[in-house]
């Protein structure tokens, strides 16, 4: 099982009732299968294991745990405009006629599916975590889009599965602003050196703090001047470190020295996957409540988060901060000839 190095969190809806055993073979009719020489792309379910037949979904100390994959192939777009370019010529050169707007995208679109089966080809692997007592899906992403998949994936496999955001009741930005200009972070937290600020006017102005003191009076009138904090890296009780996004994302999540060492030292992959698990949802299930409660608490359904929130630090919706701060997305065209990866 990856440790996680994201964590972006969802409520369970009451209307999904845990089924192991009914779980497990509905997700093999999504079972991931690699694109065909004429497909963009594919995703689907692989064992968390590694195991090539495995099975989809495991359960380690009540925990379920399972792995998305997303294939993709990509074409260069620079090879694209040349092969476009070339037939175009020839068209005008036969008929005498230069190829019109219509025309030009459909030999596009020929020339993609002609490049398909020679065109590079990327995999991401998403671990997916799922809490049938505490009811919450933790996922190991921040691209909003791959989220949204992988949630339908879920829904379309698992009868009544449901999934809410979560909202606190003080958006991360407002909590974030409050915590730099004091430098009075919660309890258990500690401030570290990292932090993006961004102003809210038509400047757009983004500031960066990289392996910085924060407790500096820069900071303060940054954020006195507008700037709110879109990123504030943290770590909770020496355990674990993480950034903080304003769309309550956890970000470059690293379990620090002594929680991973938990795990044993067994050379044993088997071993290795639950004691990983263990510790991983372990960490995971008391620094996700302890932040929340951080931020105030869960939002009472129908009572905004501004409203408990000071209104100069009102943060963007989650969806749309995940984007904004997404990894690359799955594309069939490369801006230039450089490799893929």
């Amino acid at each position: 099982m990856p440790r996680f190095k994201n964590a972006l969190a969802f409520r369970i809806e009451p209307s999904w009732v845990p089924d192991f055993n009914a779980a497990q073979d509905a997700l093999e009719a999504q079972r991931f299968a690699p694109c065909s020489p004429s497909q963009e792309s594919a995703a689907g379910w692989v064992a968390p294991r590694g195991q090539e037949h495995g099975l989809l979904l495991e359960s380690v100390g009540g925990q379920w745990l399972l792995e998305y994959m997303v294939e993709t192939k990509t074409v260069p777009a620079s090879v694209i405009r040349r092969k476009v370019d070339e037939k175009a010529a020839e068209i005008e050169k036969t008929t005498g006629r230069a190829p019109g707007k219509k025309e030009k995208k459909a030999l596009k679109e020929d020339v993609l599916h002609e490049l398909l089966p020679m065109a590079f080809t990327r995999h991401a692997r998403i671990s997916v975590w799922i809490d049938p007592e505490a009811r919450r899906l933790t996922l190991d992403t921040a691209n909003a889009a791959r989220a949204d998949g992988l949630v339908t994936a879920l829904v379309q496999a698992l009868p009544g599965f449901a999934v809410a955001p979560f909202h606190t009741r003080q958006e991360p930005a407002s909590a974030m602003a409050g915590w730099l200009a004091t430098y009075e972070p919660p309890a258990g937290f500690s401030i570290d050196r990292e932090c993006e600020l961004k102003a809210t006017d038509e400047s757009k102005a983004v500031v960066r703090y990289a392996k910085h003191p924060l407790d500096i009076d820069e900071v303060r009138q940054h954020i006195e001047s507008g700037k709110r904090p879109t990123r504030l890296a943290m770590t909770w009780e020496d355990r674990v470190s993480f950034e903080l996004t304003e769309g309550f994302t956890l970000r470059k999540l690293a379990f620090l020295e002594g929680t991973m060492d938990d795990a044993g030292g067994s050379d044993k992959a088997e071993d290795n996957f639950d004691a990983d698990a263990a510790i991983v949802t372990g960490e995971l299930s008391q620094l996700l409540p302890a932040l929340m409660e951080a931020l105030g608490g869960e939002a009472t359904l129908g009572v905004s988060a501004a409203d408990s929130a000071p209104s100069h630090a009102a943060a963007p919706a989650a969806k749309a901060e995940a984007e904004a701060e997404a990894e690359e997305p799955a594309v069939t065209a490369l801006p230039d000839d450089d490799p893929p990866f």
